[in-house]
């Protein structure tokens, strides 16, 4: 860390000490976890360290969390257990493993997810307790591991199955990127596309200049299943099952069953993720009956980078389907 970056920290620090306000500090050390030097780190690195901008982004998500009962909603589980698993059916998101350098591996089926089994309201719910989960479990149980903090992810995306009817899905994932943007900022060290059809190769193009160079800097969109680039810097086992062989797709079962497609709720991360939920909310509720219904969320406003890339997706979607036409 450099000699201003070392000066940014420090002066934000000092304006989170003078946060008086309880709950607002109760979420602030759920976010850092101990860890509050590279927390900071964070929030200024997607503010290009304005100490003033980031200062007020981290106010703001503070903010959210407590308006929303963020902190809670590890103990919130989703039920009943088929509507669930309807969820993991159809927003592919799973936890493969772990790279050489520790860091979690996330795998995202983003073509055939097809967020069709329950209200937005659910997904949303169920991203943000995938998120928490991440950073008050798996993190810092890699931080314990490795002997070093461990506050990032890398991310592989698969976009196997892409069609122009995604299109229908642009509303939710620019709610769930916002999300993402504004109260969990630089969370991933590097984004890996695989998996790539036309469709993709064709809005690329187009999308590639809006983003902020930090952003351009993260994604690598590699040949085909990105196989032998992503064994650089993770194991074999670590490889989601999408990446293990040329053309094998992200489907959502494969032929040795579910345990090793970290989609499915039958694998080890999302049995862990299940019943943790369900125990804390055992913990928090005591006997009281878990309750049906989703948590509701509120969406914070896109911010300008978000807006127009998901602007500009919609525009290539559809003259890619009037060409089709």
């Amino acid at each position: 860390m450099g000699t201003a970056s070392e000066e940014a920290v420090k002066q934000l620090r000092t304006l989170m000490e003078d946060v008086d306000d309880e709950s607002l500090r109760e979420s602030y050390r759920n976010i850092h976890q101990g860890y509050p030097t590279e927390t900071l780190l964070r929030f200024l690195k997607a503010r290009d360290y304005n100490v003033h901008k980031s200062h007020q982004m981290l106010l703001d998500c503070l903010q959210w969390r407590t308006q929303n009962e963020i902190d809670n909603i590890l103990n919130k589980p989703i039920v009943p257990v088929e509507l669930y698993r309807g969820i993991r059916d159809s927003q592919l998101v799973g936890l493969s493993g772990y790279s050489k350098e520790g860091l979690p591996v996330i795998a995202i089926g983003v073509g055939l997810s097809t967020y069709d089994k329950a209200s937005v309201h659910y997904y949303i719910q169920s991203h943000i307790q995938m998120n928490e989960y991440r950073d008050r479990v798996v993190l810092p149980s890699a931080t314990k591991k490795q002997g070093r903090p461990i506050c990032t992810c890398l991310k592989i995306l698969d976009m196997s199955g892409l069609k122009l009817s995604a299109l229908s899905q642009i509303k939710l994932m620019t709610a769930i990127t916002t999300i993402d943007d504004l109260n969990y900022p630089e969370k991933t060290e590097t984004y890996y596309i695989v998996n790539v059809p036309y469709i993709f190769s064709a809005c690329w193009k187009t999308i590639k200049p809006l983003l902020q160079e930090r952003t351009k800097k993260k994604i690598q969109v590699l040949k085909g299943c990105g196989k032998d680039e992503l064994l650089k810097v993770m194991d074999y086992e670590s490889l989601p099952h999408f990446c293990r062989r040329e053309g094998s797709g992200s489907g959502r079962h494969i032929s040795n069953g579910t345990t090793d497609n970290c989609f499915s709720l039958d694998h080890s991360f999302h049995k862990e993720l299940y019943d943790y939920v369900h125990q804390q909310a055992l913990v928090k509720g005591s006997s009281a009956p878990i309750r049906h219904g989703s948590v509701h969320v509120r969406f914070p406003e896109p911010d300008t980078e978000g807006t127009k890339i998901f602007d500009t997706l919609e525009s290539e979607f559809q003259k890619l389907g009037n060409d089709k036409a």
